[in-house]
């Protein structure tokens, strides 16, 4: 039989024949595309184009996954705040886990509706599973919150959390990308729901919310997520370099052991949320906060600040000492993160992230990179005022020139190589005080 007498050939040639006069669809309606997805289940939802420049800095990342994207949909659905204000982790990781698979469950409805109407349409993870191949960088193909921000679901709060004029911080986002324009797009919200009240900073056991606006990401995804990406790589790395039962269990308690279980078994598993829980940003949660602030902190922030628990920080970090400064009660428990780079150029974009800024203090030093052999790549690092910038190439005059091998400062950064015999071999040289080598690793504990 040939391809063109096939029945299935033959019957689609048919329904195209059938259809060939039709014109092109038009652009589809914005209000029947919102109604299907609060049909499905969605809280919320927002409209917005491939090139609004809200996104623009993950454009390609999107075409990538789905070159045919013209349009996105941003959804919604909202958490049931009293479950994540628990103090019990487990109440509030159950509402996480149903609550994600709750917006995947909707995007994939969407998805297969407009498929059967002959529309192409994908929907990616509202959280994970991700693309373990490239971590530790963007293992994320889309990032929700900026379409959800640039779609007009909120804003971004002190938290760093989505946060919707309704529903505040108790949300969970996802995204679907399909081949058609709209109608008509959504706009970015025109107010902020944060009402700066810093409870975010207050509960949080790491301090990586800070009052003055900063975020120390590295410090969060320590402790928050010590049951998954990294903190599971750390826990790896300890069962293995154990030598008998006895030694690892001095390193990790039965109840450790156990919670890496639940998060293997059930679905990840947090150890923190407080920002999201005692966030009253939004119109239906602000309400017990305006009427009776102190009881709502009696009711739901103290019993976070006084939780008596393990609280995960890597040694030397700016976590560690909030917590023995904070906290005094809550039990410090010192671990590695896993974020350690796989390349030279990895090991630049990173610095940002895992920058420890109160480790920073007292130095204000220009830094340069020259990395050779497996990669040919330069950066240039200024630590100033508790701050840092990194920029490409070589730029001014450094107090402090590395020049390496690629691959042997990766293995030194993963603790595979002595520094010392990479500079007796040559294989990182230094040019400028070696103080300020020891200055600069004081600001990226590991």
């Amino acid at each position: 039989m040939g391809l063109e007498d096939h029945p299935t050939v033959k019957k689609y040639r048919e329904k195209k024949a059938e259809g060939s006069d039709l014109p092109e669809p038009e652009k589809l309606d914005s209000d029947w595309l919102k109604r299907l997805v609060l049909n499905a289940g969605a809280d919320d939802i927002g409209l917005i184009g491939i090139d609004h420049p809200g996104i623009a800095d993950q454009r390609q990342d999107i075409l990538e996954i789905f070159p045919r994207t013209k349009s996105l949909i941003s959804i919604m659905c909202r958490l049931n705040r009293d479950n994540i204000r628990s103090a019990s982790r487990a109440i509030s990781d159950l509402e996480f886990l149903q609550t994600f698979e709750k917006v995947n469950s909707v995007a994939r409805a969407v998805v297969a509706f407009l498929n059967e109407k002959g529309l192409r349409a994908m929907n990616s993870s509202s959280g994970f599973p991700m693309d373990m191949a490239k971590w530790p960088g963007k293992m994320w193909p889309i990032s929700h919150k900026p379409v959800a921000v640039a779609a007009g679901l909120g804003v971004m709060g002190l938290n760093r959390l989505l946060l919707h004029p309704r529903f505040g911080s108790f949300n969970v986002l996802g995204t679907i990308l399909f081949d058609r324009e709209v109608s008509a797009y959504d706009s970015p919200l025109e107010f902020t729901p944060c009402i700066d009240c810093k409870l975010c900073a207050s509960v949080c056991p790491v301090g990586a919310v800070g009052a003055d606006g900063s975020f120390n990401f590295a410090t969060c995804m320590t402790h928050n997520y010590r049951d998954r990406l990294g903190g599971f790589q750390d826990w790896i790395e300890r069962v293995v370099s154990s030598k008998d039962v006895k030694s690892y269990r001095k390193k990790v308690r039965d109840s450790e052991t156990v919670s890496m279980w639940q998060s293997l078994s059930y679905g990840i598993c947090n150890k923190s949320s407080y920002c999201m829980a005692v966030c009253p940003a939004g119109e239906s949660v602000i309400g017990p906060f305006l009427d009776d602030r102190k009881g709502f902190v009696e009711e739901v922030v103290k019993p976070l600040q006084n939780k008596t628990e393990s609280i995960y920080v890597v040694p030397g970090s700016d976590g560690e000492a909030h917590v023995v400064r904070r906290f005094p009660h809550k039990t410090v428990k010192r671990i590695g993160n896993g974020l350690r780079p796989n390349s030279a150029i990895g090991f630049l974009q990173s610095l940002p992230i895992v920058f420890q800024p109160h480790q920073s203090e007292g130095i204000d030093a220009t830094y340069h990179f020259s990395f050779t052999g497996e990669e040919d790549c330069s950066g240039t690092v200024v630590i100033r005022n508790m701050t840092i910038e990194v920029k490409e190439g070589l730029v001014g005059t450094p107090d402090l020139h590395v020049k390496a091998d690629s691959r042997t400062w990766i293995d030194f950064l993963a603790k595979e190589k002595n520094l010392l015999f990479a500079l007796l071999g040559r294989k990182i040289r230094l040019k400028g005080p070696p103080r300020l080598m020891k200055a600069f690793a004081r600001c990226f504990p590991s």
